[in-house]
């Protein structure tokens, strides 16, 4: 990924991360331009986490693989509600403390827009018989709207509304709606129970990736 930024007196920058480490380029500029704005961007995240259905994560301790469609719902409320309480005790801001690893904002955009977009997969599943699924491209989503320069409490009050959404959703499922199925565009098959297990090990990942090491 890239993103360029520049202004009149001066040409754009260009920054890009390469094993999630980013690489600054310095930019010479004539005459002197008083700033440049740049994002460091971050190495997209190409693992295969369809992992998760065979072990217990060993980073944030989530088993999908014992871990039942019918309890997800209240998973989701509950993963929404610490994140809401981190976003009141003052860690949810902008910022990297670490220029490889999103800002506590980022993770928490990232959360609302998981939150939304599988709600929508889920949406789809049930109106279609095996769809294809629009491709989300997450990293891409991540510089494109800004997630770190986003309003924190806003993002938050998305980020519940979004997971309330998704969660009274699946309460409402029927015995049958579970084994519906759904496709990504890169082959992996899901139904709606695999899905959203799958899905509920996002943000309780995430929450371990704001809280681990901050204090």
């Amino acid at each position: 990924m890239s993103r360029r930024s520049g202004n009149s007196c001066g040409r754009a920058a260009r920054i890009d991360g390469l094993g999630r480490s980013p690489t600054t380029v310095e930019v010479s500029h004539q005459p002197p331009c008083p700033s440049v704005s740049v994002l460091l961007v971050i190495d997209p995240d190409t693992k295969d986490w369809t992992w998760v259905f065979a072990r217990r994560c060993p980073e944030c301790g989530f088993d999908a693989s014992s871990c039942a469609g019918g309890a997800v719902a209240a998973l989701v409320r509950s993963s929404a509600s610490d994140w809401r309480t981190l976003f009141v005790e003052g860690s949810i801001a902008p910022g990297r403390t670490d220029p490889a690893k999103w800002s506590s904002l980022e993770y928490a955009c990232h959360v609302r827009d998981v939150y939304r977009i599988y709600d929508q997969r889920i949406a789809l599943m049930l109106e279609h018989a095996d769809p294809l699924f629009p491709n989300w491209d997450q990293d891409a989503a991540a510089v494109a709207e800004r997630y770190d320069e986003q309003d924190p409490h806003t993002v938050v009050n998305d980020l519940v509304s979004n997971g309330a959404t998704l969660a009274d959703r699946l309460d409402g499922l029927s015995v049958d709606d579970w084994g519906r199925t759904g496709n990504r565009s890169d082959g992996a098959s899901f139904t709606i129970d695999s899905i959203s297990r799958y899905m509920i090990h996002d943000p309780i990942h995430h929450l371990r990736d704001v809280t681990v090491g901050r204090v």
